[in-house]
C-alpha cells in the first residue's frame, strides 16, 4: 500500500490558493475543503482517517475498514491527489464507487484531499491514521512514515495486518488486469461496480 503523507501539493487541484478578488473557487469536485465551523466532529469520536489512492478499492481495502470499525467510531477513507501517479480511474469516479459501497454504513465517510495527510486528518478531527501491512516491506516503509507523522503532529498510526488469504491483492495488480481486460470481480468488492 502506498501513503499519501507525501504526496506534492498540485497547483491544479490545490484549495489553498487565494483566488482573485471578487472570485469564488471550489476545489475539484470530490477534494475537501476545511470543514465548517460548528460542522466537526465530536472531540469524544475515535476518528480514523484510511488515505490511499484506492486505484482501485479492494476487497483488502474492504477487510480493514471492516476489521477497523470494531476499534474506532468512524472511518474516512481519504482518497490522496497524487499527481505523479497514473490514476486508472479519475479522482471522482473513485469517491462514487467507494461511496456507493458504504451508502448504508453511516460510520464511513469518503473524501478526496489535495493535502499534507496529517493535515486533512486535523481537518476531519481523525486522532488515529489506519494502515493496512501486507509484508516486512509494508511495515519499513509504514513505520518511518508513522514515525514522521507522529514527530510532526502527534497523530497515531495503527496498522491492521493483511488477512492471509487476501496478501497477494493490491490496486496494481487490479490495474493490471484490467488493462488487459480480466475480469477482476474476485478482487473488487461484491457489489461495487466499475
Amino acid at each position: 500500500m502506498t501513503s499519501t503523507s507525501r504526496l506534492p501539493k498540485s497547483p491544479t487541484h490545490s484549495v489553498s490558493q487565494s483566488p482573485s478578488p471578487g472570485v469564488t473557487q471550489s476545489p475539484p469536485s470530490g477534494v475537501s475543503q476545511s470543514p465548517s465551523p460548528g460542522a466537526s466532529p465530536s472531540s469524544a469520536s475515535r476518528i480514523a482517517l484510511f488515505p490511499g489512492t484506492f486505484d482501485p478499492f479492494t476487497i483488502g481495502h474492504e477487510s480493514l475498514v471492516r476489521r477497523a470499525l470494531a476499534l474506532v467510531d468512524e472511518i474516512v477513507i481519504a482518497i490522496g491527489v497524487n499527481e505523479s501517479k497514473k490514476n486508472y480511474f479519475p479522482l471522482e469516479k473513485r469517491i462514487q464507487m467507494i461511496r456507493e459501497l458504504y451508502k448504508d454504513e453511516p460510520r464511513v465517510k469518503v473524501s478526496g484531499y489535495d493535502s499534507l495527510t496529517i493535515d486533512f486528518a486535523k481537518q476531519t478531527g481523525a486522532k488515529y491514521i489506519l494502515r493496512g501491512i501486507r509484508s516486512v516491506n509494508d511495515f519499513e516503509y509504514e513505520k518511518t512514515i508513522a514515525d514522521m507523522n507522529r514527530t510532526i503532529s502527534g497523530i497515531e498510526t495503527f496498522v491492521l495486518f493483511t488477512e492471509p488469504a487476501l496478501t497477494h491483492i493490491s490496486s496494481t495488480l487490479v490495474r493490471e488486469l484490467l488493462n488487459y481486460g480480466h475480469d477482476v470481480s474476485g478482487f473488487i468488492p461484491k457489489g461495487m461496480k466499475l
